[in-house]
């Protein structure tokens, strides 16, 4: 599995990874809000840092969006037939250690991201009743456990 960068005109295949994940995982937003937020998803990506994970035959298979100025990773998909198989563990760990990343935020709804990232160190820190576009999904604000917790590699 490679981890590389990503360009503007993958764009297309991140947005169909996304769109997959989110049915996958998501099964709390409605239609219309999934719709909304696909609209948005260039000007999303555009906003990040990206780093795609591939297969074999160099087709994206997850991809991780971080912020550098706030230490966070703001999204991470992988395609549902790829899970369980480490990727996102390891898009997780490149974010921590090699871009500095101890923050994440998620949809409290989403319990399977939510023990994803308790499983990789991640502590409650927060919580806020409406995302980031004021719609009403709760977020939970998750922060890299302190050193004597231990971030698991």
């Amino acid at each position: 599995m490679e981890l590389t960068s990503v360009t503007e005109a993958e764009y297309p295949a991140l947005i169909a990874l996304w769109e997959a994940s989110v049915r996958a995982t998501h099964d709390f937003l409605s239609e219309a809000d999934r719709l909304f937020y696909r609209e948005r998803m260039p000007g999303y990506l555009r906003a990040v840092r990206l780093v795609a994970a591939r297969d074999d035959g160099g087709r994206i298979v997850a991809f991780l969006g971080t912020a550098g100025a706030t230490g966070s990773i703001e999204m991470l998909f992988v395609d549902p037939e790829w899970r369980g198989r480490g990727i996102g563990a390891r898009l997780v760990r490149y974010a921590v250690d090699e871009l500095g990343c101890s923050r994440v935020e998620v949809n409290e709804q989403n319990t399977q991201a939510e023990g994803f990232y308790r499983r990789m160190g991640f502590i409650r820190r927060g919580r806020s009743d409406f995302d980031g576009e004021g719609k009403p999904y709760p977020i939970l604000q998750l922060e890299l456990a302190d050193d004597e917790e231990g971030f698991r590699k």
